[in-house]
């Protein structure tokens, strides 16, 4: 929650100064890698960079790149981070951007990635509503639509279950009802219900997110054709809403809002647009370690409460910024039944930037014997019951099999 507000915070001031950021970015370069078609996340993204100072490259889609050869995003996000500071990412396979990150060497971000995610949208609805609303408590939210392919729902709500009491009303039809893990998992214990009806509960609103039924996310069109139409937002139906109601959207739209609702002061969907652009600067500052030196020092306070936070395991610290991906794989940590969390150029008073390296349960099958052949400046900190046992560099590691 502090990391997250912390960038709402520093959305907020760049929103009230932008001039100050104007040069933030100067001599860095933002790859965005767009697998398929967009146009507000991609060139949010750019105009962020560009906003900062910052320069971009990059594709717009997967015919324009090598990808069109079968190069994989592994290969791809390897040969990027020589020639960029950090990347956007958006791809229709689930999953990509995450295993990008496994291979990069540089901070890459999830502009979305098919009908699973997508993080820096729910970033910017969650600025819209705490600028225009005040809070992101105690309130209702209605989402309409397409609620099972609806990437920007799906990380809506599991933002949206950090705060309290919020109320989830979820309007679809029965064949695009959110996903089973929605409902079984991130909303187990919160107060939500399943309604076909937008009318019905269009009174009970503090917020109305309304969503297209997407097309490139049906296999059959006689399916898409039947419900694309199933929800119609019109001033009509606005008539039922409350006066204070905010009508969001993530854009684009087709039918689903009417025109004529664009000039209710309630829509909000085109004021999100502005506002991406704004999150999206603070987060590009963020993972470039540029943000404000308040903004840092809560972001290292929240990695070192995480680091804390080990009860058995080791973490490795002093990495050299951007090896963190070459020691997971040359010791086989995605072998590993445990949890392991990789920390990117985290800010370092002794070397500048670093990466680091938290594994946590049973390490008997690790070995660290080659630490000191592949960066000897690395500290290898051996946590037993919650605190630091051990501190060692690796050359006095024969293995930690004894443990």
């Amino acid at each position: 929650m502090d990391e997250l507000d912390n960038i709402l915070n520093l959305a907020n001031d760049i929103k009230e100064n932008p001039t100050k950021y104007a040069h933030k970015c100067d001599g860095k370069r933002l790859a965005t890698l767009f697998y398929e078609p967009s146009t507000r996340t991609r060139l949010s993204f750019e105009s962020a960079m560009l906003n900062l100072g910052g320069t971009v490259i990059g594709f717009s889609s997967a015919e324009n790149s090598s990808a069109s050869k079968g190069e994989s995003v592994a290969d791809t996000i390897r040969v990027v981070s020589c020639y960029a500071d950090i990347c956007a990412m958006r791809h229709p396979k689930e999953g990509a951007p995450k295993v990008a990150s496994m291979f990069s060497g540089i901070p890459v971000i999830n502009a979305g990635d098919g009908g699973h995610q997508h993080p820096t949208q729910t970033l910017t609805d969650l600025f819209t509503i705490r600028t225009l609303k005040g809070h992101t408590d105690n309130m209702t939210i209605g989402l309409c639509g397409d609620l099972k392919f609806g990437r920007t729902v799906h990380s809506l709500i599991e933002s949206l279950v950090r705060y309290e009491n919020v109320k989830f009303v979820l309007i679809s039809p029965p064949e695009l009802r959110v996903p089973s893990y929605i409902r079984d998992e991130v909303l187990k214990g919160f107060e939500f219900k399943e309604v076909t009806n937008l009318d019905d509960v269009l009174p009970e609103l503090d917020i109305l997110y309304m969503t297209r039924v997407q097309k490139e996310r049906f296999f059959n069109e006689e399916d898409y054709i039947r419900m694309k139409d199933c929800y119609i937002l019109t001033k009509e139906k606005m008539d039922l809403a409350k006066d204070d109601m905010l009508v969001l959207h993530p854009l684009p739209r087709v039918n689903e809002i009417s025109v004529e609702v664009d000039n209710d002061p309630r829509a909000a969907y085109f004021k999100q647009v502005q506002f991406g652009v704004y999150v999206r600067m603070a987060l590009i500052l963020t993972l470039l370690g540029l943000a404000p030196e308040k903004n840092l020092r809560n972001l290292r306070r929240n990695i070192m409460l995480n680091i804390s936070g080990i009860n058995n395991g080791v973490v490795l610290d002093h990495i050299q910024a951007g090896k963190s991906m070459d020691i997971y794989h040359y010791l086989n940590l995605q072998e590993l039944d445990c949890q392991v969390a990789i920390i990117k150029n985290a800010k370092s008073n002794k070397m500048g930037r670093k990466d680091i390296i938290k594994i946590e349960g049973s390490l008997d099958l690790l070995d660290l014997d080659a630490l000191g052949y592949i960066d000897h400046k690395i500290t290898v900190n051996i946590i037993k019951d919650g605190v630091i046992s051990e501190k060692n560099d690796p050359s006095s590691f024969q293995s930690v099999s004894q443990m």
